[in-house]
């Protein structure tokens, strides 16, 4: 049979078409993963980022999350659902695939961070308003418990510090309670909480050592820090380092160091001196100080590379410009970059190859190599504050 030339080039046109065309919807449902993501917060207008390690891309901006003035972040086990946890109460759920917010709800007045449990089925929100701990589930934000924190004359108290630790329990100090408590949720109808009281005063943030054993407080009413053994807590809190704070010689603190900044290397973790320019280095054998690094400010966040090598540290206010880099061999400082005013927040890729910084004030976050400091990229954001990588899903205490 003869075939019209007119005829066959339209039909080989509109075979063209569609193979384009599921070429093109192939390319669009194009599977991706998730392991090189993360979020970058911006404060100032409720929205984050969704950016890529690898690329150095911000691929997406998810708006409509509220009061991001004080945020932070957990992921699902999965590493597809980002939960954050605003200053204004709201616990939200983005789908950092499909780049949207999954779901959404006001919890309670005036948040202070979260946790998710170990089998990823709960997360928790610490509150200052109207304080306590809430806790949902992690598919649908349905409530699941409700615990009131009060002091001893049961009065509600802020709560602070709210970690995840092994055995899908939960960690938090009471700062107006000067208390921790452990709460256990394997029943989740009829949670177990033991409570550690007269700690010392006013916990003001808590972390947990990344083997998930150690849960240590800081407190704001005295010096001094509380230390629970979650491997024996029927031993009770111990008091360490009791020269740890401002001392008798009141010094102007310009912003309180962040626990959860701690940098843990080796049987050695380092951590900021609280209204001092200096880093301290204590040995975790017996919870001894061993050294004052003094630095160029007051230290904020005293973060380690995942290789433990070297400690990174940016500073309080008006020294927020510059980070510095410590040797954790020798304890001398190998490296200092001026960046910007507002230096917030550190984060690490997952083997430490890079260092992703935000710079708050000139709305922007820098990429640097950890090994040559070379800068990689920058990538614009309105005034960025925290940076969240999804590698966090499978770290105890972030």
């Amino acid at each position: 049979m003869d075939c019209h030339p007119v005829k066959a080039r339209q039909f080989l046109r509109s075979i063209c078409f569609a193979v384009s065309g599921l070429m093109l919807a192939a390319c669009a449902h194009q599977p991706m993963a998730t392991g090189d993501l993360g979020v970058v917060i911006e404060r100032g207008t409720g929205a984050v980022q969704i950016i890529n390690t690898t690329t150095h891309a911000s691929l997406s901006r998810v708006e409509g999350l509220g009061d991001l003035s004080h945020a932070s972040v957990v992921y699902s086990r999965d590493q597809r659902f980002a939960y954050v946890f605003g200053r204004d109460g709201g616990l939200t759920k983005v789908d950092i695939l499909k780049q949207r917010i999954d779901r959404r709800i006001i919890q309670g007045g005036n948040s202070i961070g979260g946790a998710i449990s170990q089998d990823g089925r709960l997360v928790a929100v610490s509150n200052y308003d109207p304080g306590g701990v809430r806790i949902f589930d992690t598919d649908t934000l349905s409530l699941v418990a409700d615990i009131p924190a009060q002091n001893k004359d049961g009065k509600p108290s802020k709560t602070v510090g709210l970690v995840d630790a092994p055995g899908n329990r939960f960690v938090f100090s009471l700062y107006d309670g000067n208390a921790i408590w452990l709460v256990d949720m394997n029943d989740k109808d009829n949670p177990q909480i033991q409570r550690f009281n007269n700690i010392g005063k006013q916990p003001y943030d808590g972390l947990i050592t990344p083997n998930g054993r150690y849960y240590i407080a800081g407190l704001f009413g005295e010096d001094g820090l509380a230390l629970l053994d979650l491997w024996h807590p029927e031993l009770g809190v111990q008091r360490i380092l009791p020269d740890y704070g401002q001392g008798n010689q009141k010094l102007p603190v310009y912003k309180m160091p962040h626990l959860e900044g701690w940098a843990i290397a080796g049987n050695r973790a380092y951590f900021p001196a609280v209204g001092r320019h200096e880093v301290l280095c204590m040995k975790m054998v017996d919870w001894s100080l061993s050294q004052h690094i003094p630095v160029h400010g007051q230290p904020v966040f005293v973060m380690s590379q995942p290789d433990q090598r070297r400690v990174w540290a940016n500073f309080a206010f008006p020294d927020n410009d510059t980070i510095q880099v410590i040797d954790t061999e020798s304890n001398a400082i190998i490296h200092e970059m001026t960046l910007g005013k507002g230096v917030l927040h550190m984060e690490f890729t997952p083997r430490g190859e890079q260092v992703w910084i935000s710079i708050r004030d000139e709305n922007r976050v820098e990429v640097y190599d950890t090994r040559t400091f070379t800068k990689l990229a920058s990538l614009p954001a309105q005034a960025p504050s925290g940076i969240f990588f999804t590698h966090r899903a499978h770290q105890t205490g972030l």
